[in-house]
Protein backbone atom coordinates (compact mmCIF):
# COMPACT_ATOMS: atom_id res chain seq x y z
CA UNK A 1 0.00 0.00 0.00
CA UNK A 2 1.17 3.53 -0.71
CA UNK A 3 2.12 5.65 2.29
CA UNK A 4 -1.01 6.85 4.03
CA UNK A 5 -1.49 10.60 4.43
CA UNK A 6 -3.88 12.58 6.61
CA UNK A 7 -6.92 13.60 4.58
CA UNK A 8 -6.88 17.07 6.16
CA UNK A 9 -3.29 18.20 6.67
CA UNK A 10 -1.44 15.69 4.48
CA UNK A 11 0.95 14.43 7.16
CA UNK A 12 2.06 10.79 6.99
CA UNK A 13 -0.13 8.50 9.12
CA UNK A 14 1.96 6.27 11.37
CA UNK A 15 -0.08 5.79 14.55
CA UNK A 16 -2.86 3.20 14.91
CA UNK A 17 -5.87 4.36 16.93
CA UNK A 18 -7.63 0.97 16.86
CA UNK A 19 -7.40 -2.18 14.75
CA UNK A 20 -10.76 -3.95 14.29
CA UNK A 21 -9.49 -6.55 11.83
CA UNK A 22 -11.16 -7.39 8.52
CA UNK A 23 -14.83 -6.53 8.09
CA UNK A 24 -17.39 -6.31 5.27
CA UNK A 25 -19.07 -3.01 4.47
CA UNK A 26 -21.41 -2.43 7.38
CA UNK A 27 -24.51 -1.75 5.28
CA UNK A 28 -23.92 -4.48 2.67
CA UNK A 29 -26.86 -6.64 3.74
CA UNK A 30 -27.19 -9.95 1.93
CA UNK A 31 -30.16 -11.71 0.30
CA UNK A 32 -30.49 -15.43 0.95
CA UNK A 33 -29.14 -16.39 -2.49
CA UNK A 34 -25.81 -14.67 -1.81
CA UNK A 35 -24.97 -16.25 1.51
CA UNK A 36 -22.55 -18.73 -0.08
CA UNK A 37 -20.91 -16.20 -2.42
CA UNK A 38 -17.58 -14.54 -1.74
CA UNK A 39 -18.06 -11.57 0.57
CA UNK A 40 -15.51 -8.76 0.25
CA UNK A 41 -13.88 -7.72 3.51
CA UNK A 42 -11.60 -4.77 4.08
CA UNK A 43 -9.20 -3.74 6.84
CA UNK A 44 -10.86 -1.73 9.61
CA UNK A 45 -7.67 -0.16 10.92
CA UNK A 46 -8.05 3.42 12.12
CA UNK A 47 -5.19 5.91 12.38
CA UNK A 48 -4.67 9.19 14.21
CA UNK A 49 -2.68 12.07 12.76
CA UNK A 50 0.01 13.28 15.17
CA UNK A 51 -0.25 16.84 13.84
CA UNK A 52 -3.99 17.68 13.66
CA UNK A 53 -5.35 14.69 15.66
CA UNK A 54 -7.87 13.76 13.00
CA UNK A 55 -8.85 10.13 13.60
CA UNK A 56 -9.40 8.51 10.22
CA UNK A 57 -9.89 5.37 8.20
CA UNK A 58 -8.16 4.92 4.82
CA UNK A 59 -10.49 4.75 1.81
CA UNK A 60 -10.85 1.11 0.75
CA UNK A 61 -14.13 1.44 -1.15
CA UNK A 62 -15.45 4.34 -3.20
CA UNK A 63 -18.33 6.46 -1.92
CA UNK A 64 -20.22 5.58 -5.11
CA UNK A 65 -20.20 1.89 -4.17
CA UNK A 66 -21.12 2.60 -0.55
CA UNK A 67 -23.81 5.26 -0.87
CA UNK A 68 -25.44 5.06 -4.29
CA UNK A 69 -28.00 2.53 -3.03
CA UNK A 70 -28.24 2.85 0.72
CA UNK A 71 -30.06 0.80 3.37
CA UNK A 72 -30.36 3.50 6.03
CA UNK A 73 -33.61 5.50 6.22
CA UNK A 74 -33.66 8.00 9.08
CA UNK A 75 -37.44 8.05 9.42
CA UNK A 76 -37.67 4.62 11.12
CA UNK A 77 -36.45 6.04 14.45
CA UNK A 78 -39.07 8.07 16.32
CA UNK A 79 -36.40 9.64 18.51
CA UNK A 80 -34.61 10.98 15.45
CA UNK A 81 -37.81 12.40 13.95
CA UNK A 82 -38.41 14.28 17.20
CA UNK A 83 -34.84 15.53 17.14
CA UNK A 84 -35.03 17.01 13.64
CA UNK A 85 -38.43 18.57 14.35
CA UNK A 86 -36.93 20.40 17.34
CA UNK A 87 -33.95 21.43 15.23
CA UNK A 88 -36.18 23.00 12.58
CA UNK A 89 -38.19 24.91 15.16
CA UNK A 90 -35.08 26.16 16.95
CA UNK A 91 -33.20 27.22 13.81
CA UNK A 92 -36.24 28.96 12.34
CA UNK A 93 -36.63 31.04 15.49
CA UNK A 94 -32.94 31.68 16.20
CA UNK A 95 -32.04 32.81 12.67
CA UNK A 96 -35.41 34.33 11.70
CA UNK A 97 -35.92 32.07 8.69
CA UNK A 98 -38.94 32.78 6.50
CA UNK A 99 -40.27 32.42 2.95
CA UNK A 100 -37.38 34.55 1.66
CA UNK A 101 -34.79 32.16 3.13
CA UNK A 102 -33.39 28.96 1.69
CA UNK A 103 -32.47 25.86 3.70
CA UNK A 104 -30.17 23.31 2.04
CA UNK A 105 -29.32 19.97 3.62
CA UNK A 106 -26.35 17.92 2.51
CA UNK A 107 -26.94 14.16 2.79
CA UNK A 108 -30.64 14.84 3.28
CA UNK A 109 -31.59 11.15 3.40
CA UNK A 110 -35.37 10.65 3.14
CA UNK A 111 -36.17 14.33 3.60
CA UNK A 112 -37.78 14.36 7.02
CA UNK A 113 -35.59 17.14 8.41
CA UNK A 114 -36.27 19.44 5.47
CA UNK A 115 -39.99 18.68 5.51
CA UNK A 116 -40.19 20.48 8.86
CA UNK A 117 -38.92 23.66 7.18
CA UNK A 118 -41.06 23.20 4.06
CA UNK A 119 -44.15 22.88 6.26
CA UNK A 120 -43.30 26.36 7.57
CA UNK A 121 -43.25 27.78 4.04
CA UNK A 122 -39.44 27.99 3.89
CA UNK A 123 -37.89 26.95 0.53
CA UNK A 124 -35.73 23.82 0.85
CA UNK A 125 -33.35 21.73 -1.22
CA UNK A 126 -31.96 18.31 -0.37
CA UNK A 127 -28.72 16.87 -1.72
CA UNK A 128 -28.55 13.08 -1.41
CA UNK A 129 -26.34 10.65 -3.38
CA UNK A 130 -28.48 7.54 -2.74
CA UNK A 131 -31.18 7.51 -5.42
CA UNK A 132 -33.39 5.02 -3.56
CA UNK A 133 -33.43 7.23 -0.45
CA UNK A 134 -33.87 10.45 -2.45
CA UNK A 135 -37.02 9.00 -4.04
CA UNK A 136 -38.54 8.72 -0.57
CA UNK A 137 -37.78 12.40 0.02
CA UNK A 138 -39.38 13.44 -3.25
CA UNK A 139 -42.46 11.40 -2.32
CA UNK A 140 -43.05 13.63 0.72
CA UNK A 141 -42.56 16.81 -1.29
CA UNK A 142 -38.89 17.57 -0.59
CA UNK A 143 -37.00 18.51 -3.80
CA UNK A 144 -33.76 16.52 -3.85
CA UNK A 145 -30.68 16.47 -6.08
CA UNK A 146 -29.17 13.00 -6.48
CA UNK A 147 -25.54 14.10 -6.34
CA UNK A 148 -22.44 13.84 -4.21
CA UNK A 149 -21.66 17.16 -2.60
CA UNK A 150 -18.41 19.04 -3.02
CA UNK A 151 -16.94 22.23 -4.44
CA UNK A 152 -18.08 21.45 -7.99
CA UNK A 153 -21.77 21.09 -7.14
CA UNK A 154 -21.61 24.04 -4.74
CA UNK A 155 -20.19 26.23 -7.50
CA UNK A 156 -23.02 25.21 -9.83
CA UNK A 157 -25.69 26.00 -7.26
CA UNK A 158 -24.11 29.30 -6.26
CA UNK A 159 -23.95 30.35 -9.92
CA UNK A 160 -27.70 29.66 -10.15
CA UNK A 161 -28.36 31.95 -7.17
CA UNK A 162 -29.18 29.04 -4.84
CA UNK A 163 -26.88 29.76 -1.92
CA UNK A 164 -28.08 28.67 1.52
CA UNK A 165 -29.14 30.90 4.39
CA UNK A 166 -29.05 27.76 6.51
CA UNK A 167 -26.79 24.94 5.33
CA UNK A 168 -27.30 21.76 7.33
CA UNK A 169 -25.53 18.44 7.48
CA UNK A 170 -26.34 15.73 10.02
CA UNK A 171 -24.01 12.74 10.37
CA UNK A 172 -22.40 13.37 6.99
CA UNK A 173 -19.02 14.91 7.86
CA UNK A 174 -17.67 11.52 8.88
CA UNK A 175 -18.74 10.02 5.54
CA UNK A 176 -16.59 12.30 3.38
CA UNK A 177 -13.30 10.93 1.97
CA UNK A 178 -12.25 14.24 0.36
CA UNK A 179 -12.72 16.36 3.46
CA UNK A 180 -11.18 19.56 2.13
CA UNK A 181 -13.26 19.51 -1.05
CA UNK A 182 -16.43 19.00 0.98
CA UNK A 183 -15.78 21.85 3.43
CA UNK A 184 -14.72 24.13 0.58
CA UNK A 185 -18.06 23.31 -1.04
CA UNK A 186 -19.83 24.43 2.12
CA UNK A 187 -17.96 27.72 2.02
CA UNK A 188 -19.04 28.28 -1.59
CA UNK A 189 -22.68 27.34 -1.04
CA UNK A 190 -23.15 29.34 2.18
CA UNK A 191 -24.73 32.77 1.59
CA UNK A 192 -22.61 35.73 2.82
CA UNK A 193 -24.68 36.14 5.99
CA UNK A 194 -25.70 32.50 6.24
CA UNK A 195 -25.17 29.87 8.93
CA UNK A 196 -24.05 26.29 8.57
CA UNK A 197 -24.74 23.61 11.13
CA UNK A 198 -23.20 20.17 11.22
CA UNK A 199 -23.89 17.33 13.62
CA UNK A 200 -21.48 14.47 14.17
CA UNK A 201 -20.56 12.04 16.95
CA UNK A 202 -18.08 13.61 19.37
CA UNK A 203 -14.76 11.78 19.45
CA UNK A 204 -14.44 12.50 23.16
CA UNK A 205 -17.64 10.53 23.81
CA UNK A 206 -16.61 7.74 21.44
CA UNK A 207 -13.46 7.22 23.48
CA UNK A 208 -14.96 7.70 26.95
CA UNK A 209 -17.88 5.33 26.27
CA UNK A 210 -15.99 2.70 24.21
CA UNK A 211 -18.16 3.42 21.16
CA UNK A 212 -15.80 1.72 18.72
CA UNK A 213 -18.79 0.16 16.95
CA UNK A 214 -19.48 3.55 15.34
CA UNK A 215 -16.32 2.88 13.31
CA UNK A 216 -17.02 1.36 9.90
CA UNK A 217 -15.94 1.85 6.30
CA UNK A 218 -18.69 4.37 5.57
CA UNK A 219 -17.17 6.62 8.28
CA UNK A 220 -13.87 7.99 7.06
CA UNK A 221 -13.19 10.52 9.86
CA UNK A 222 -13.90 11.01 13.58
CA UNK A 223 -13.77 14.50 15.04
CA UNK A 224 -12.99 16.32 18.23
CA UNK A 225 -14.28 19.88 18.30
CA UNK A 226 -10.72 21.18 18.13
CA UNK A 227 -9.94 19.28 14.95
CA UNK A 228 -13.26 20.22 13.33
CA UNK A 229 -12.60 23.87 14.16
CA UNK A 230 -9.20 23.70 12.45
CA UNK A 231 -10.67 22.05 9.34
CA UNK A 232 -13.35 24.72 8.88
CA UNK A 233 -10.95 27.57 9.68
CA UNK A 234 -8.65 26.37 6.91
CA UNK A 235 -11.50 27.13 4.49
CA UNK A 236 -12.41 30.57 5.83
CA UNK A 237 -15.25 29.38 8.04
CA UNK A 238 -15.44 30.30 11.72
CA UNK A 239 -17.18 28.04 14.21
CA UNK A 240 -18.97 30.56 16.40
CA UNK A 241 -21.03 28.24 18.59
CA UNK A 242 -21.32 24.59 19.59
CA UNK A 243 -23.95 22.49 21.34
CA UNK A 244 -23.50 19.10 22.95
CA UNK A 245 -26.31 16.68 22.09
CA UNK A 246 -27.33 13.24 23.39
CA UNK A 247 -27.91 11.82 19.88
CA UNK A 248 -25.85 8.84 18.69
CA UNK A 249 -24.25 8.38 22.08
CA UNK A 250 -23.06 11.98 22.32
CA UNK A 251 -22.78 14.38 19.38
CA UNK A 252 -21.77 17.94 18.64
CA UNK A 253 -23.76 20.49 16.69
CA UNK A 254 -21.38 23.11 15.35
CA UNK A 255 -22.45 26.51 14.03
CA UNK A 256 -20.33 28.11 11.32
CA UNK A 257 -20.22 31.39 9.43
CA UNK A 258 -17.96 33.10 6.94
CA UNK A 259 -14.84 34.48 8.59
CA UNK A 260 -15.74 37.99 7.36
CA UNK A 261 -19.23 37.86 8.92
CA UNK A 262 -18.78 39.69 12.24
CA UNK A 263 -22.51 39.79 13.01
CA UNK A 264 -22.30 36.48 14.89
CA UNK A 265 -19.83 36.70 17.81
CA UNK A 266 -18.03 33.59 19.01
CA UNK A 267 -19.82 32.02 21.97
CA UNK A 268 -18.07 31.30 25.27
CA UNK A 269 -19.05 27.67 24.70
CA UNK A 270 -16.37 27.41 22.01
CA UNK A 271 -13.46 28.12 24.38
CA UNK A 272 -15.07 26.11 27.17
CA UNK A 273 -15.26 22.98 25.03
CA UNK A 274 -11.73 23.44 23.68
CA UNK A 275 -10.42 23.65 27.24
CA UNK A 276 -12.39 20.58 28.29
CA UNK A 277 -11.10 18.56 25.34
CA UNK A 278 -7.55 19.53 26.28
CA UNK A 279 -8.13 18.38 29.87
CA UNK A 280 -9.37 15.03 28.50
CA UNK A 281 -6.16 14.51 26.53
CA UNK A 282 -7.44 15.18 23.03
CA UNK A 283 -4.31 17.17 22.22
CA UNK A 284 -2.05 14.37 23.54
CA UNK A 285 -1.11 11.52 21.18
CA UNK A 286 -0.67 9.03 24.03
CA UNK A 287 -4.35 9.37 24.94
CA UNK A 288 -5.37 8.19 21.46
CA UNK A 289 -2.93 5.29 21.52
CA UNK A 290 -4.56 3.84 24.67
CA UNK A 291 -7.91 3.27 22.98
CA UNK A 292 -7.10 -0.06 21.31
CA UNK A 293 -6.75 -1.78 24.68
CA UNK A 294 -10.12 -0.40 25.85
CA UNK A 295 -11.74 -2.00 22.82
CA UNK A 296 -10.24 -5.41 23.51
CA UNK A 297 -11.80 -5.32 26.98
CA UNK A 298 -15.27 -4.77 25.48
CA UNK A 299 -14.79 -7.73 23.13
CA UNK A 300 -13.86 -10.08 25.97
CA UNK A 301 -16.83 -8.93 28.04
CA UNK A 302 -19.39 -9.54 25.27
CA UNK A 303 -18.00 -12.95 24.36
CA UNK A 304 -17.98 -14.01 28.01
CA UNK A 305 -21.67 -13.09 28.28
CA UNK A 306 -22.71 -14.83 25.04
CA UNK A 307 -20.78 -18.02 25.78
CA UNK A 308 -22.18 -18.05 29.31
CA UNK A 309 -25.74 -17.66 28.01
CA UNK A 310 -25.27 -20.48 25.50
CA UNK A 311 -23.74 -22.79 28.11
CA UNK A 312 -26.71 -22.08 30.39
CA UNK A 313 -29.18 -22.95 27.63
CA UNK A 314 -30.36 -19.34 27.27
CA UNK A 315 -31.44 -17.89 23.91
CA UNK A 316 -30.16 -14.52 22.68
CA UNK A 317 -31.64 -12.39 19.89
CA UNK A 318 -30.47 -8.96 18.70
CA UNK A 319 -32.54 -5.82 18.23
CA UNK A 320 -31.52 -3.63 15.33
CA UNK A 321 -29.50 -4.09 12.17
CA UNK A 322 -27.48 -0.85 12.34
CA UNK A 323 -24.04 -0.44 10.84
CA UNK A 324 -22.61 -0.16 14.36
CA UNK A 325 -23.99 -3.59 15.22
CA UNK A 326 -22.26 -5.12 12.23
CA UNK A 327 -18.93 -3.65 13.31
CA UNK A 328 -19.40 -5.04 16.81
CA UNK A 329 -20.45 -8.54 15.75
CA UNK A 330 -17.79 -8.93 13.08
CA UNK A 331 -14.99 -7.69 15.34
CA UNK A 332 -16.12 -10.09 18.07
CA UNK A 333 -16.59 -13.00 15.64
CA UNK A 334 -20.21 -13.54 16.65
CA UNK A 335 -22.58 -15.55 14.45
CA UNK A 336 -25.75 -17.60 14.69
CA UNK A 337 -24.11 -20.04 17.10
CA UNK A 338 -24.35 -17.31 19.77
CA UNK A 339 -27.19 -15.04 18.57
CA UNK A 340 -30.18 -16.64 16.88
CA UNK A 341 -31.32 -13.71 14.73
CA UNK A 342 -31.76 -9.94 14.57
CA UNK A 343 -34.96 -7.90 14.26
CA UNK A 344 -35.42 -4.44 12.77
CA UNK A 345 -38.35 -2.09 12.16
CA UNK A 346 -37.15 -1.17 8.68
CA UNK A 347 -38.81 -3.23 5.91
CA UNK A 348 -35.77 -2.38 3.76
CA UNK A 349 -33.68 -4.73 5.94
CA UNK A 350 -36.19 -7.44 6.83
CA UNK A 351 -35.65 -10.70 4.94
CA UNK A 352 -31.95 -9.95 4.46
CA UNK A 353 -28.90 -11.13 6.42
CA UNK A 354 -26.28 -9.19 8.34
CA UNK A 355 -22.98 -8.89 6.45
CA UNK A 356 -20.21 -11.18 7.66
CA UNK A 357 -22.12 -12.81 10.51
CA UNK A 358 -25.16 -13.82 8.38
CA UNK A 359 -27.73 -13.35 11.14
CA UNK A 360 -31.20 -13.32 9.53
CA UNK A 361 -33.18 -10.08 9.96
CA UNK A 362 -36.83 -10.47 10.93
CA UNK A 363 -39.67 -8.08 11.85
CA UNK A 364 -39.84 -7.24 15.53
CA UNK A 365 -42.79 -9.62 15.95
CA UNK A 366 -40.31 -12.50 15.76
CA UNK A 367 -39.20 -11.74 19.32
CA UNK A 368 -42.69 -12.35 20.68
CA UNK A 369 -43.00 -15.56 18.68
CA UNK A 370 -39.73 -17.10 19.94
CA UNK A 371 -39.48 -15.45 23.39
CA UNK A 372 -35.67 -15.25 23.79
CA UNK A 373 -34.15 -14.90 27.25
CA UNK A 374 -32.03 -11.91 26.24
CA UNK A 375 -32.47 -9.14 23.68
CA UNK A 376 -29.10 -7.59 22.83
CA UNK A 377 -29.72 -4.00 21.73
CA UNK A 378 -27.29 -3.29 18.89
CA UNK A 379 -28.83 0.14 18.19
CA UNK A 380 -27.90 1.26 21.72
CA UNK A 381 -28.25 4.94 20.79
CA UNK A 382 -32.02 4.32 20.67
CA UNK A 383 -32.14 1.95 23.65
CA UNK A 384 -34.79 3.87 25.61
CA UNK A 385 -37.12 3.94 22.61
CA UNK A 386 -36.45 0.25 21.94
CA UNK A 387 -37.05 -0.85 25.54
CA UNK A 388 -40.37 0.99 25.50
CA UNK A 389 -41.40 -0.64 22.20
CA UNK A 390 -40.34 -4.11 23.32
CA UNK A 391 -41.33 -3.92 27.00
CA UNK A 392 -43.44 -7.07 26.53
CA UNK A 393 -40.36 -9.31 26.74
CA UNK A 394 -40.48 -8.84 30.49
CA UNK A 395 -43.70 -10.90 30.51
CA UNK A 396 -41.64 -14.09 30.17
CA UNK A 397 -38.62 -12.83 32.13
CA UNK A 398 -36.71 -11.58 29.11
CA UNK A 399 -33.92 -9.07 29.72
CA UNK A 400 -32.43 -6.25 27.68
CA UNK A 401 -28.64 -6.20 27.29
CA UNK A 402 -26.17 -3.74 25.75
CA UNK A 403 -22.49 -4.28 24.90
CA UNK A 404 -21.45 -0.59 24.82
CA UNK A 405 -19.81 0.85 26.88
CA UNK A 406 -19.74 -2.53 28.64
CA UNK A 407 -21.85 -5.68 28.51
CA UNK A 408 -24.63 -5.30 31.05
CA UNK A 409 -28.37 -5.71 31.55
CA UNK A 410 -30.32 -2.46 31.19
CA UNK A 411 -33.83 -1.30 32.00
Amino acid sequence: MNELACRFCGRSLEHVFVDLGLSPLANSFLPADRLDADEPKFPLTVYVCDRCYLVQLPEFETPENIFSDYAYFSSFADTWLEHVARYAADMTERFALDSDSRVVEVASNDGHLLKNFADRGIPVLGIEPAANVARAAEAIGVPTLVRFFGAELATELAAEGRQADLLAGNNVLAHVPDLNDFVEGMRILLAPGGVLTMEFPHLAQLMAENQFDTIYHEHFSYFSFGTARAVFAAHGLTLFDVEELPTHGGSLRIFGRHEADTSKPVSARVDELLERESSLGLDDLEHYLSFDQQVRTVKRSLLDFLHGARDAGKAVAAYGAPAKGNTLLNYCGVGTELIAYAVDRSPHKQGLYLPGTHLPIHPTSKVFETRPDYLLILAWNFKDEIMEQMAGIRDWGGEFVVAIPRTEAVG
